[in-house]
């Protein structure tokens, strides 16, 4: 299993960044997400369900993406969600924004990748741990960006 907790100062209002996240602007900050459905309830709500497409390479994978915690208060806002990918691996991921003052957020980004039979957990353990983290690092600093420039 490979986990992480990073985080990122963001010079903007909370509101903002957290825009990024909305179901319209999700592909700002993740660019190889080709479709995002809304299937089931509301997407600001627990227990949202969409179907999502991922362009990795030439191949895409379509999957259920699961919200298993939604907040969103003036000073906090927090998405936590959950898909299998590839039918090889259980990802969650955790999206947390802390409003500092009207011009500054810190945005937490924690997230496991699990293997859920052999293939995945073999993929995990030969994987690139370097690799892995650097992924982490561009989603923080895409993030950034795109709110930055909104």
């Amino acid at each position: 299993m490979i986990q992480w907790k990073e985080d990122i100062m963001i010079e903007t209002n909370i509101e903002k960044v957290w825009s990024l996240f909305l179901d319209k602007n999700i592909q700002k900050i993740m660019p190889k997400v080709e479709e995002h459905i809304l299937i089931e309830k509301n997407e600001n709500e627990i227990g949202a369900k969409h179907q999502q497409s991922y362009r990795e390479g030439k191949r895409v994978e379509t999957y259920i993406v699961n919200t298993l915690d939604y907040e969103d208060t003036e000073n906090c806002k927090k998405k936590q969600i959950s898909f299998v990918l590839a039918n090889a691996f259980e990802t969650n991921l955790l999206f947390k924004l802390e409003k500092i003052d009207e011009n500054h957020t810190k945005f937490i980004y924690e997230g496991s990748n699990k293997g859920v039979n052999f293939v995945g957990r073999a993929m995990l353990k030969l994987g690139n741990k370097k690799g892995a983290m650097k992924v982490v690092e561009d989603f923080l600093q895409r993030v950034k960006q795109e709110a930055l420039n909104m």
